[in-house]
């Protein structure tokens, strides 16, 4: 593929805001999808230079603010033993992957920089990244079967490895106690299914609050998750069909349509403007579903470190249908590094079992590293995050994903529009997803 194609697609990227993973968010786009989002505001403008380190000096670039100041202190720690000055910029999810698609066609990209599986093919089939293969094979640091297989797998082509596996992430019901309290309902608990989830929705709806908000864009941090539970599918495990005419998957999104219509969902409109996370955060939803990336934006507001906390997602029938998406950054070094043996020094020690450790204790997020997230746990005394932590023992399935996910995401998004204002049977629109989803997916 030519480097002008892997630009274009990486242009689809900006206008999908659905991470999954983790840690992004636009704040209340429904045509673009908040996977991975935090709450924390990111800087109002991106700086304009990507990379280009001087000797003795890298350029860290993230997007997630919530996480800065706990990765600062762990890239510090890895200076004071280098002897190398590492600053962290964060620059918010649209105009991150805007930036890098500049430095990828400049031939700077910062020299250490995060990786998400929306755009990770792209960027290793076009030796952009470099190549860590030799390196973690001769580090006493980096053993990648302590690490959840698939993160390390989404990071590997052509048997070569491009990053090391930053964190893990679950989907969990959020949700306000006070608002509970105050309807008279039981708090959500490993017994619900789908289908009390959608009844006490109805039970917290009132003239002050909805039961429960979702956007189109919410597909981690919502239908996704339901999709798989019912047992249907985005994506076939070749990644050459789509799994959305699948009468399950249509039965997961009526789910939450249905609740639109009947008013326990706020419509189109309002989470347009205002993010289902938002509403939590004022007081005007009573659940959300999120990702584990959110704790640092909801432990940061006050009102939700004071009223709300965090339970297991419902089951369909049985509790074996219960199901979180999970997602993991990764840590990529450009192939043009003017440092490449800091770059590779700092991903070494940023994916090490002390690293990753202090990470989760410093509440930054869930670590890849095995074993070390039930710090994560203990980071917060506001919080319940076990909600989380249980949801490692679920089905977990990896956010779906092909070689050019934002392609058919974005469309995914936009067309479910018509689902969300009843525009379109929910049947009707599905199907047509699946059609030009399949016809984006042959092109791969």
């Amino acid at each position: 593929m030519k480097l002008r194609k892997i630009m274009a697609l990486c242009m689809a990227a900006v206008l999908a805001a659905s991470l999954t993973a983790c840690g992004a968010a636009p704040a209340a786009d429904t045509a673009a999808p908040a996977a991975e989002a935090p709450a924390a505001a990111a800087e109002e403008e991106a700086p304009q230079d990507m990379g280009g380190s001087v000797e003795g000096e890298l350029n860290v670039t993230i997007w997630d603010e919530g996480q800065r100041p706990g990765l600062q202190e762990i890239v510090d720690d890895w200076s004071a033993q280098s002897g190398v000055k590492a600053t962290i910029q964060v620059v918010d999810w649209n105009n991150y992957w805007t930036l890098l698609e500049a430095g990828a066609t400049g031939g700077e990209l910062p020299d250490v920089f995060w990786m998400h599986s929306n755009v990770a093919q792209k960027y290793m089939e076009n030796d952009l990244l470099m190549d860590l293969t030799d390196k973690i094979a001769a580090s006493d640091k980096i053993d990648l079967a302590n690490y959840y297989e698939g993160i390390v797998n989404l990071y590997k082509s052509n048997d070569k490895q491009y990053a090391v596996p930053k964190d893990i992430d679950t989907i969990a019901l959020w949700y306000n106690k006070t608002i509970f309290d105050e309807m008279g309902v039981p708090y959500p608990d490993d017994t619900w299914t789908w289908d009390d989830f959608a009844a006490n929705a109805k039970k917290l709806t009132n003239d002050d609050h909805w039961g429960y908000a979702i956007a189109p864009g919410n597909n981690q941090e919502g239908y996704y998750n339901t999709i798989y539970s019912m047992g249907g599918y985005v994506i076939s495990d070749d990644k050459k069909t789509s799994g959305m005419d699948d009468p399950n998957t249509i039965q997961a999104v009526k789910l939450f349509t249905d609740m639109i219509a009947d008013g326990s969902c706020p419509d189109l409109a309002t989470v347009s403007e205002t993010a289902p996370n938002e509403l939590l955060q004022a007081g005007k939803t009573a659940m959300a579903i999120n990702g584990s990336w959110m704790l640092a934006g909801y432990r940061d507001n006050e009102y939700t470190a004071q009223n709300c906390d965090v339970a297991v997602l419902p089951y369909y029938k049985d509790p074996s249908d219960r199901v979180s998406i999970y997602n993991g950054l990764g840590w990529a070094a450009s192939a043009n590094t003017k440092n490449p043996d800091a770059a590779w020094s700092l991903i070494e020690y940023l994916g090490s079992k002390e690293a990753q450790l202090k990470q989760a204790e410093l509440g930054v997020t869930m670590s890849a590293f095995k074993g070390t997230s039930d710090a994560w746990v203990k980071s917060v005394d506001c919080f319940d995050l076990n909600g989380h932590m249980k949801m490692l023992d679920a089905k977990l399935v990896f956010r779906p994903y092909s070689r050019d996910t934002t392609v058919w995401e974005d469309m995914m998004i936009e067309k479910l529009q018509d689902a969300w204002t009843g525009e379109k049977p929910v049947d009707e629109v599905c199907k047509d997803i699946a059609a030009e989803m399949n016809a984006d997916l042959a092109e791969e």
